[in-house]
This record gives C-alpha cells, sequence and structure tokens, in this order.
C-alpha cells in the first residue's frame, strides 16, 4: 500500500465544497519549513493530486495553510453582484493546520470544514 496526504475544504455556510481555496504545505524541521508544495482545490473541494505520494511521504511535522481569508473575498464579492446585503467575510484569513505523518504507508486525509466564524479539522479516511 503506498502512502498520500490528501485534503477536502467544505464551505459549512453554503453547504458546498470551496472551489479555489489556495493551500501551501510545509516540512517542519527544527525552527525551518520547507515549502513542498502549493495548489488550489477544485470543484469538488479537492486537489487534482494528492499533496504527497509514495517515496514523498517521510514521517515528520507538516503544515498545512489554507488561504480562508481569499475565499472568503472571493465569495462575498460574488454575492455582492447578485444580492444588495452581502455577507460579512469572517475574521479568519490564514489558517495553519500543523499535524504529524508517522508512517510512509499511510493515508493521511486533512479534511477543513469552512466558515467565516471557525472551522474544524479532523484526520480523515
Amino acid at each position: 500500500m503506498s502512502g498520500r496526504l490528501t485534503t477536502h475544504v467544505l464551505d459549512l455556510v453554503r453547504g458546498i465544497p470551496a472551489s479555489g481555496v489556495f493551500l501551501q504545505l510545509r516540512r517542519l524541521e527544527n525552527e525551518e519549513s520547507l515549502l513542498l508544495r502549493e495548489a488550489a482545490t477544485n470543484a469538488d473541494g479537492r486537489l487534482e493530486a494528492p499533496l504527497l505520494e509514495d517515496a514523498e511521504m517521510k514521517p515528520g511535522e507538516y503544515e498545512l495553510l489554507f488561504h480562508a481569508g481569499d475565499y472568503f473575498r472571493k465569495m462575498d464579492a460574488e454575492s455582492s453582484e447578485t444580492s444588495s446585503a452581502p455577507e460579512p467575510i469572517g475574521f479568519l484569513d490564514l489558517i495553519p493546520i500543523r499535524f504529524h505523518i508517522g508512517s510512509e504507508g499511510g493515508h493521511y486525509h486533512v479534511p477543513l470544514l469552512l466558515a467565516p466564524g471557525g472551522y474544524s479539522t479532523y484526520r480523515g479516511s
């Protein structure tokens, strides 16, 4: 079984996948961070390919940085075009999720449930 790291972003307010959320993956070592990937979610709120897979899966500390503020500003601009009273974008801007990969062969899925006033995450399957 080959290992992989995936993510999925859902917009809880609209009840839809969050399309166009820009994110970055970093590997954390000591006080350094190494940028490994940058990507944006597709129409299904997922990425076109895993963030890491096979030989790239190395045990260690990682951080996913979701650019939620940009997503909400885009959604706010789109809703203001069709509505006279746009919803506020909230206070979230960048959402860092730090996690540990312990197994090279495991599937690590890090979903983000997103709303303007908060978020939730967990290790998915």
